[in-house]
């Protein structure tokens, strides 16, 4: 029989050659290492999406009985914040006031023109005092927005809405935590 008859015959013969065997092996053997490096940036894409947490309320630290209904106190607080990859706890700021009814009003100290940070009226020794004018308490730096002790933008500024809110919970013994911000209305009512 010939070299060729017998290759030939060999090649037909049921079962994996050398070759298939081998490219197998090695292709899997692939596949598994891909697999192994792979895997952690799937995970890592995915994972800022999994933790979540801007939905989380934050205790200020303060009992609702510390604020009043004249002016507006500012309550600095550590809020934890996961954007994208990373994760910490900023240190924020809201101004705090008691409504009419007796519920508590957290502002965002963030003119909502520009992202400028707004000033309370402020005395001699850094604490809450009522304005010159008796109306316009918070006054932003930057562009001349002014804005009640309720953070109510006054007319013809250039702030196109109030302060945005926290919004707020009190538990049991009286401290008030803090939630994520939303925007108000004109009339000052939280745009669902």
């Amino acid at each position: 029989m010939s070299d060729f008859h017998e290759r030939a015959s060999r090649e037909q013969q049921p079962g994996l050659s050398r070759r298939q065997f081998l490219t197998y092996a090695l292709g899997g053997t692939g596949a598994f290492m891909a697999s192994l490096v792979a895997v952690p940036f799937v995970v890592e894409t995915f994972d800022p999406i999994r933790r979540g947490g801007a939905n989380a309320f934050v205790n200020s630290g303060h009992k609702v009985s510390e604020f009043n209904k004249t002016l507006p106190q500012l309550v600095e607080f550590r809020a934890h914040r996961d954007d994208g990859w990373n994760s910490a706890d900023i240190p924020s700021r809201a101004w705090v006031i008691l409504q009419e009814d007796g519920s508590p009003l957290a502002m965002s100290p963030i003119c909502t023109h520009l992202g400028c940070q707004v000033n309370g009226t402020l005395g001699p020794d850094g604490k809450p005092e009522p304005s010159q004018d008796g109306q316009w308490w918070f006054h932003c730096p930057c562009h001349g927005s002014k804005y009640t002790v309720y953070g109510i933008q006054s007319p013809g500024s250039p702030a196109p809405r109030p302060l945005d809110v926290h919004k707020v919970k009190v538990d049991e013994a009286g401290y008030l935590y803090l939630g994520p911000l939303q925007q108000r209305n004109s009339a000052g009512q939280v745009i669902s």
